[in-house]
């Protein structure tokens, strides 16, 4: 019940005007009723019996205010006026009533969902994303959007009319024959509540397959991603059959499983409408016979059950529909469910306005780390008595082999974790305890391997200030070394990189990132192996660049190539979690300790 109530809550910003469009669509569906009475009524007059007597004192009341004569031809009149009324006249106006307003409520709808699940994935944790797939997470998004805009027009606009049009019926058909009405409304509640025993045990069936589904969604775009390791090592004939054996389950679970169960329940519903139908005439008929039904209300009576009967197997088609894609909006609402990380700020204020208001700060740069301890998983620390001052506009190189906790140690600078024990202070005040779009703002990073989304290079380098002048870019280019290849790229700042920057080298990428951290003109300026994937006339240039920025700011640099690194006024050396050796490069060399010995790694050529 409880996603049943989430999904009816994903329009609840349109609930009064969904009701008046529901309530408009049942009025249309009831005025349909009222056609097999008139035309039983125009039976009755074309044999010479009696009208009801509703209609005669109707047909009377528009003769005395008319002063017109009773008589056989002015019933007709009145009674094809009638008919006028329901059909011609009546046509025009229901697709505005109804059926705009229920596509104007999906699509507003649609349009507010996308909003907050694009919300949802930037304000969730950054571990959730080492553990779930891009690919998993676009098309649950994608699915479920995709199946509350259909659901919603099938639900208010033919669902619910429909069932109203069925109690309709009932209330209709007692009002004639009380004893034909409590046999209809007791066949529809058991046909339509045996329909729903059967769909709920298919909905449970189908979210196994949404789930099955997403898993082969996520490989799937694991080898777009990944399509060079593919090629790379043959492997294009083992993931088609990988995929394909996927792919053969799902389909024989779908049908044998599902599509058979749906058909099973088509089956039993037929079989049970037609016996029903069967039994009304031979009941009606026998009525009629003994002359205590009028030609007319037999055919009325008949007409109106039969209208009643047909409107089960639309039903249950719907209910169908619904079952198959209640899987997926389920997972939708399961997904903006999820939690937020601790330290996120609301997107979407309550005005549904974007917060594009944040905190800005003004940060010498010092930094200090005290009694800092972090780990991933309980009883395997990664960091543990971390105690580091980082004096403003200090240049400090973090050093060490792989896995003693460099990279992590700058992602709880960043906030994209929070140390189980100490803090970190930043010009003296807890980072955690301030705005964090304004924090992070202050600093800037560049990672070991850029992300470059799919426009031009311009909009790639001012991602993070695009209010950035042409000079201010330019002059980032040329420190980060960008502009000695902007003349060979065809439409120079304005190319179109590709998708993931395929159209660039990884140094070219790198020097993008260099380019772009500086100009959001940080307080704290981070390269995480900044300069791996360059080449060495490459990596010395990015050197004489950093140099040039050295003393601006408070500048922060992981490397594993130690050349890098020479010219930092202090080099921290991590191993295992912990710091163990801090000093200058002259300094470390001489003290024959972790740092001499990576050095003579390096230096000798072997690999560390």
């Amino acid at each position: 019940m409880q996603g049943l109530w989430r999904i009816i809550c994903y329009f609840r910003d349109y609930w009064g005007l969904a009701l008046f469009s529901i309530s408009a669509s049942s009025v249309f569906e009831l005025l349909d009723l009222v056609i097999p009475y008139l035309i039983g009524q125009t039976l009755n007059l074309l044999s010479q019996q009696p009208l009801d007597g509703g209609m005669q004192g109707l047909i009377n009341s528009i003769a005395a205010w008319g002063s017109w004569t009773v008589n056989t031809s002015f019933s007709l009149n009145i009674l094809l006026a009638l008919m006028f009324l329901l059909t011609v006249v009546r046509a025009p106006l229901q697709p505005w009533f109804s059926g705009y307003f229920h596509w104007e409520i999906t699509l507003r709808s649609r349009h507010q969902q996308t909003q907050r699940a694009i919300a949802k994935i930037l304000s969730l944790p950054l571990d959730f994303y080492d553990t779930h797939n891009p690919g998993r997470i676009a098309g649950r998004v994608a699915r479920g959007l995709s199946n509350h805009t259909w659901t919603y027009p099938d639900i208010a606009g033919l669902l619910i009319p429909k069932m109203v049009r069925v109690l309709g019926i009932v209330v209709v058909t007692a009002w004639l024959e009380w004893r034909m009405a409590i046999f209809m409304l007791c066949s529809f509640i058991f046909i339509l509540s045996f329909s729903f025993r059967k769909l709920n045990y298919l909905i449970h069936k189908e979210q196994a397959v949404d789930v099955h589904q997403e898993n082969t969604e996520s490989h799937t775009s694991e080898l777009i991603t990944n399509i060079k390791t593919v090629k790379a090592f043959a492997t294009e004939a083992w993931e088609l059959q990988r995929q394909t054996e996927r792919l053969n389950r799902e389909l024989k679970f779908i049908i044998h499983r599902i599509h058979l169960g749906y058909v099973r329940l088509a089956t039993y519903q037929r079989t049970i409408v037609q016996s029903c139908l069967f039994f009304i005439l031979g009941f009606t008929l026998t009525e009629t016979v003994a002359g205590r039904i009028s030609l007319g209300h037999f055919v009325t009576l008949y007409t109106i059950a039969s209208m009643g009967y047909a409107e089960i197997e639309p039903m249950s088609n719907l209910l169908e529909v619904l079952a198959r894609r209640y899987a997926s909006m389920v997972r939708f609402h399961e997904f903006l469910a999820l939690p937020d990380a601790p330290d996120s700020q609301p997107l979407i204020l309550p005005n549904r306005e974007i917060n594009l208001h944040y905190t800005k700060y003004k940060f010498t740069g010092k930094i200090n780390l005290e009694n800092i301890e972090f780990s991933y998983s309980p009883g395997r620390p990664v960091l543990w008595e971390i105690n580091l001052l980082i004096e403003p506009y200090e240049t400090i190189a973090l050093v060490g082999r792989s896995g003693s906790g460099k990279s992590t140690l700058i992602k709880l600078l960043l906030r994209y974790f929070t140390p189980q024990k100490g803090r970190i202070l930043m010009d003296g005040y807890d980072i955690q305890h301030l705005e964090i779009t304004g924090y992070r703002r202050r600093l800037a990073v560049v990672h070991q391997d850029v992300d470059v989304f799919n426009g031009t290079l311009l909009s790639n380098l001012t991602y993070g200030y695009p209010q950035a002048t042409m000079a201010e870019v330019e002059a980032a280019c040329a420190i980060a070394r960008v502009d000695e290849f902007i003349d060979l790229l065809p439409q120079k700042y304005y190319t179109i990189v590709g998708e993931r920057g395929v159209r660039l080298s990884g140094g070219q990428r790198q020097r993008i990132g260099i380019a772009r951290a500086l100009l959001m003109q940080p307080d704290v300026l981070i390269f995480d192996e900044a300069t791996s994937s360059l080449d060495y006339e490459s990596e010395r240039a990015i050197q004489r660049a950093m140099a040039e920025i050295q003393g601006q700011r408070t500048t922060i640099i992981i490397a594993h190539r130690l050349s890098t690194v020479r010219e930092a006024n202090r080099i921290v050396v991590l191993d295992q979690g912990q710091i163990v050796e801090v000093g200058t490069h002259q300094q470390l060399i001489e003290g024959e300790g972790i740092y001499h010995h990576l050095h003579t790694l390096q230096a000798s050529g072997d690999l560390l």
